[in-house]
Order: structure tokens, then sequence, then C-alpha cells
């Protein structure tokens, strides 16, 4: 088993990453800290390299070169696998193709399986905690509801609650809102703030290349562009319209509401 330290500030560190495939650069000399408790979007036009970072911080690749710790074990000296159940990682284009219900469906976040195995009966705890997880997310009128007959957003919804199942300190989405209508999307939105609330520990990290999907409870942005950090900090400092412009090669004007961004072109002067 991998051994995870206790409850620390830092739960991802990337130092100086590289990544090359096929020979040609993905990722090149990008760092990241993330903390417990922080909440990152990582933002780039398609192509930046943010869903190939994603996957670096949640153990699943290797990089060419540079340096990745995620909760304190460095990626090369331990089990990939193991260390991946501390990971909550959600990609709705990835969901699988089951006959479960949306209970049942929590569930197998404990055993991390397609299905519901056999012979495994969940404590009453997990239980406990699925329902909790459903309604925090706004599942509460679904839990009998078949996995088929869900809309893409109670889908997206109900795989977070999946992945929060074996209580991980680390949550990372990948453009959870892809695909998803107006009200999906601010269903989604604001049940991830509820999350955060819920859990004051936890960290995400969400990767989208429109700033409308951020929850308001985003704090920290990472800027990618062509596979290399543009920058990174405090939200109030990085997502401006002249580094959100440079990000995604456009004149843009940015403005914040409530916690809450909305962007458009910059109008030229008559």
């Amino acid at each position: 088993m991998v051994s995870v330290p206790p409850m620390s500030p830092e739960v991802l560190r990337a130092e100086n990453v590289h990544v090359v495939r096929d020979g040609r650069p993905i990722l090149q000399e990008v760092s990241l800290t993330v903390r417990a408790g922080e909440h990152w979007a990582l933002l780039g036009a398609n192509g930046a390299g943010k869903s190939t970072l994603l996957s670096l911080l949640g153990a699943r690749v290797h990089p060419t070169e540079g340096r990745v710790e995620v909760l304190g074990r460095r990626l090369g000296r331990v089990d990939l696998r193991e260390l991946r159940s501390y990971v909550g990682h959600v990609d709705p284009r990835h969901a699988p193709s089951s006959p479960l219900r949306v209970r049942d469906v929590v569930l197998t976040g404990v055993t991390n399986s397609a299905e519901r195995p056999p012979r495994w009966r969940p404590t009453a705890e997990q239980e406990e905690r699925a329902d909790r997880l459903m309604g925090t997310l706004g599942l509460d009128g679904l839990r009998e509801a078949r996995w088929t007959t869900l809309s893409q957003g109670q889908r997206g919804r109900t795989l977070i609650a999946r992945a929060l199942m074996p209580e991980p300190r680390l949550l990372l989405l990948d453009e959870p809102a892809t695909g998803l209508d107006l009200p999906g999307r601010e269903r989604l939105l604001e049940a991830l703030d509820g999350l955060r609330r819920d859990h004051p520990e936890l960290a995400t990290v969400l990767v989208t290349h429109h700033l409308e999907e951020l929850p308001a409870g985003t704090g920290h942005a990472l800027l990618l562009r062509d596979g290399r950090e543009l920058a990174q900090g405090p939200v109030d400092e990085v997502l401006t319209g002249d580094l959100i412009g440079k990000c995604f090669d456009l004149p843009l004007d940015l403005e914040r509401r409530d916690g809450r961004w909305s962007v458009r072109i910059r109008r030229r002067a008559a």
C-alpha cells in the first residue's frame, strides 16, 4: 500500500515539467504548487497542454523531464495505481456506460470499479457518506434513477460524488461543464461551490477554456499557451483582459460579478 503522509498544506508540486510525445513537446518548463483548500483553474486554448498537465497531477502519466509530487509522493518512486486511489479525477467525456442506479454508481467509488462487485456490501458509514455527497451535489431526488436516464449535467454531478467517496484530498476536474446547457452548467457550478464549503481542506484543479465555467470559489489560476506557462497566481492578478487576451490571442475584456467571470472581444474604437 502507498503510505500517504498526514494532512499537510501542500498536496501537489510540479517543478520544471516537460512532456514530449512522438518527438513533439506538449509541456515545457511548467511548475505549479497547490495547497490544501486551494481551488485552481487551468486555462488555455485547445492544444495548450491543460489535460496533459492534469494527467500528470493525477498520477496518470510520468513527465519526460522534471519532478512531480502528488500528496507528498514523487512520481517514478511510487505505484501510480495505488496513488491514484487518493485522488479524485473526473472527466465526464469518459463516463462509464452502466445500467446501475445513481446511488450504486456513487458507491462504486469505494471499490473503484465500473460495476458493483457481486459479493461486496457497503458499510453503513459508506452509505451515509454516499447519501451526504448526493445531497451536497443536488442529487437527492435521483438516488434510484438509472444512470442511462440521466442528463449530461446529472451524470457529471454523479461522477463527482463517486470520485469523492474515498475521501480524497485532491479533486481534478477535466472540463466538467463540457456539453452542458445553461441550467446544467449553473447547477454544476453551484454544486461545486457547495462542495468546497462543506469540505474546506479539499483542493481542486479544474480545466477549462471558458471563463464562464469557473465556480465563484476559484482562487488561483494557471494560464497555458503552446505548452508553456503564461502566468499563474491569485485570480485577481492572473484573470485580466491583457493576460487572457495573450492566452487566447484575442483582444478581450473581462468582467467579474458576484465571483463569476464573463468575457467578450474588445470592440475597436469607432
